[in-house]
């Protein structure tokens, strides 16, 4: 948490999740539009802001984009705000409040973590039937070639469509591949009601996008879930769903062990 701390107790560092968090994905560029600083000075202060995993980076051909990611700001709001005078915390908690604003013009859900462990067992997890039923609950079975077709077994229901593929696939670097398709059998399987399932069929095919970058004994993984429309049902689903399982990824990853299963 120290590194968090740090980023967040210089006043342009927050002026930048502040302009991230009212758009997202934004260049270094147009992160410098409007500011009084050095565009030097600002790429210093995102290098502070990612190294404490509170700006994702992703790069779109020669660009980079960056992108907030506010699960640091929240566990230090859960672990602190509840132990202490509120007065002497509102700032952060109001920053808390703020980060966790989705804004309505987002299409992209980005999600940042590091891993102990190499790209080749990062891929693994990724593309191995059996190793994604362990901490997904769900079998993904393709050759991981792009063009080639996904095929998903979840909770006793195979899902199985022309449109489900693999966009790209460079081996312990980056993989893509189209969302699946919302069938009422895996409605069925995972408790969806109808309402929630009529709105996700509405929507056109989101995908998914994972870059691996190794650093030193840590892999950095950046998920990437794009969907076409802004404020799209499955986006705020993916909101909730991506951390737990990436979570559960990496105690798998790190101890051999599953997360157990939330209470009730």
């Amino acid at each position: 948490m120290d590194e968090v701390f740090k980023a967040l107790a210089d006043v342009s560092r927050r002026r930048l999740l502040d302009r991230l968090n009212a758009r997202d994905g934004q260049t270094l560029r147009e992160l410098c539009e409007g500011l009084d600083m050095a565009r030097q000075s600002v790429s210093k202060h995102l290098a502070v802001l990612e190294e404490a995993n509170l700006v994702s980076v992703v790069r779109r051909g020669r660009e980079k984009l960056h992108y907030l990611n506010a699960v640091p700001i929240n566990a230090i709001a859960d672990r602190w705000i509840s132990q202490y005078d509120r007065e002497r915390t509102t700032a952060l908690a109001d920053l808390k409040t703020a980060l966790e604003h989705e804004p309505m013009d987002k299409n992209e859900f980005v999600y940042t973590t590091y891993i102990r462990t190499t790209p080749e067992r990062l891929w693994q997890a990724l593309t191995d039937p059996a190793f994604t039923l362990r901490y997904w609950k769900v079998a993904l079975k393709s050759d991981w070639k792009p063009g080639s077709a996904i095929t998903w077994e979840q909770e006793g229901v195979t899902i199985s469509d022309p449109e489900q593929v693999v966009l790209e696939a460079e081996p312990y670097r980056r993989l893509a591949y189209t969302w699946h398709t919302f069938t009422p059998e895996w409605a069925d399987s995972v408790g969806l009601g109808g309402d929630v399932l009529a709105k996700l069929t509405a929507e056109p095919r989101s995908k998914v996008g994972f870059d691996i970058e190794p650093l030193g004994e840590l892999v950095k993984l950046t998920v990437t879930h794009t969907a076409a429309d802004p404020g799209s049902t499955l986006l705020k689903m993916v909101g909730e769903g991506w951390p737990h399982l990436l979570s559960g990824l990496k105690t798998l990853l790190e101890t051999g062990e599953t997360l157990p299963e939330p209470a009730g």
